[in-house]
């Protein structure tokens, strides 16, 4: 009974965590942070963009929609209160960034959904930043997995990461 107790409490990966590192993509054109899920979540009521989580810098974003939810693939963040986003028929911040804060200075977004069971994701705000330009404009910064277009984001999509809303294949 011990040896199991203790090797369950060496067990790094969280009960519930997916079976493949969940990924959102992110980049920057023209001054303005970009947000594209890799494949459509639908229902969507809700997202929440946090800078620097888990840090007293720690700042966020929170979109909402009603009920029965919307869907979200591509979204150009970092609105007003009560801004909408045009593809995404009827998603509108609810809280926005403080007036004051300057984003490109954070050092992640973490990025979650409501509504559709998703996954967060996480991204380095330095690296967006810095390697936007240089990138076509079809391609995203996924995390760990790097930039992707499309056709990557279709062929690496449960076999080396999962997009935020896309079933845990285990």
């Amino acid at each position: 009974m011990l040896v199991v107790a203790v090797t369950a409490a060496c067990d790094t990966k969280a009960q519930f965590a997916p079976s493949l590192p969940p990924e959102a993509g992110f980049r920057v054109d023209d001054g303005v942070l970009k947000l594209w899920t890799g494949t459509p979540c639908e229902g969507v009521t809700g997202l929440r963009l946090t800078f620097d989580s888990g840090t007293k810098e720690s700042t966020e974003q929170v979109w909402t929609a009603p009920r029965p939810g919307v869907r979200v693939e591509h979204l150009d963040l970092l609105k007003t209160a009560g801004e909408t986003s045009p593809d995404t028929g009827g998603l509108q911040v609810r809280t926005p960034l403080p007036a004051d804060y300057d984003w490109t200075k954070a050092g992640s977004i973490t990025f979650t959904v409501d509504g559709p069971k998703a996954y967060g994701a996480k991204a380095d705000v330095a690296q967006v930043l810095r390697e936007s330009a240089g990138r076509p404009a079809g391609s995203y910064l996924f995390g760990r997995s790097g930039w992707m277009d499309a056709s990557d984001v279709q062929r690496e999509n449960r076999k080396s990461f999962l997009t935020v809303c896309t079933p845990d294949p285990e």
